[in-house]
């Protein structure tokens, strides 16, 4: 090997090994200092949209310049110009008709957005980030590092590492799940029941469980979607009534159904009661059947285990 390859190989290690820095800074856990971890000073643990937006085009930056989009969007070389990725050489119009919405690129005018429209970048985003993993250090000119192997499932989960936490942290808290989706998080108390593994073995249960879940929490999901998720979680306890009434007395297992059944959530007729606020209402009942289909569930399953 010639001494200009070695020096090159060096300067290309050297690089990758800047670009991991930057991936490990990236995915770090983030502390909580004082006043957020006492809850002492709760509007500066909250960002607003502006800080949010910022934030969020800063993380883009940093993950973008380690070349987590190389392989979709390209990158530039002194010597060949713009040099397309998997996407092909219009990545604006690439990005306007799966978006809908003129929003490359993002450094122009991101913090102009609404949050609509940052939410839809956050998610686009994801589906094309991937981790470089390989590559040629170009060192003429200072061109830079160009990668040509890549890991997009690393990628992802790198990118909702570093994401999360800002989203945590702005409005009613929301964080990005595994399908990329932006999803609200629940209220205090309530997460692990929304993670919670019900056991049965009954599959439908379990993904029309799950799809209620998905409807619920979904970011911009509205009153009929919270019906809907509530809705899903009734004909669940339905399906199972006759094991309930084993966990239950008949008084209580009959209130369950009268709540669904008398306001406004599985059928509708002029008894039912309508007037209520649906935002308060279809939240407490969507935890309060979701608690009550898991404790059923566990009661049947400690007694299944201790039948001989």
């Amino acid at each position: 090997m010639t001494g200009a390859e070695q020096t090159e190989d060096k300067i290309s290690g050297n690089v990758v090994s800047a670009w991991y820095d930057v991936a490990m800074a990236i995915t770090a856990k983030r502390r909580a200092y004082y006043s957020a971890r006492t809850g002492t000073d709760p509007e500066a643990a909250q960002l607003s949209f502006e800080v949010f937006a910022s934030l969020f085009l800063s993380t883009y930056r940093q993950l973008s310049s380690g070349g987590y989009w190389d392989e979709a969007f390209g990158y530039w070389c002194v010597d060949n110009d713009d040099v397309p990725g998997t996407v092909g050489s219009d990545v604006a119009n690439y990005v306007l008709f799966n978006t809908r919405k003129h929003l490359w690129p993002v450094d122009d005018r991101v913090l102009e957005y609404s949050e609509i429209d940052v939410f839809d970048l956050i998610e686009f985003l994801h589906d094309h980030v991937s981790k470089p993993l390989e590559g040629q250090f170009h060192s003429y000119s200072g061109c830079g590092m160009h990668w040509h192997t890549f890991d997009q499932k690393e990628g992802q989960g790198e990118y909702r590492a570093a994401l999360n936490p800002l989203l945590e942290s702005y409005g009613p808290g929301y964080r990005l799940n595994d399908l990329g989706e932006i999803m609200e998080l629940a209220p205090n108390g309530m997460g692990k029941l929304l993670s919670a593994l019900p056991p049965t073995d009954d599959d439908q249960a379990r993904e029309r469980m799950n799809a209620a879940i998905a409807r619920f929490q979904r970011y911009g999901s509205g009153i009929e979607d919270r019906r809907l998720a509530v809705r899903d979680l009734a004909d669940v306890l339905e399906k199972l009534r006759p094991q309930v009434k084993e966990a239950l007395n008949g008084k209580d297992e009959a209130d369950l159904f009268n709540l669904a059944n008398n306001f406004g959530i599985r059928h509708f007729n002029e008894k039912q009661k309508t007037d209520y606020d649906p935002v308060v209402w279809l939240s407490w009942m969507f935890y309060f059947y979701l608690a009550t289909i898991n404790a059923c569930l566990h009661i049947l399953d400690r007694r299944d285990k201790r039948s001989p």
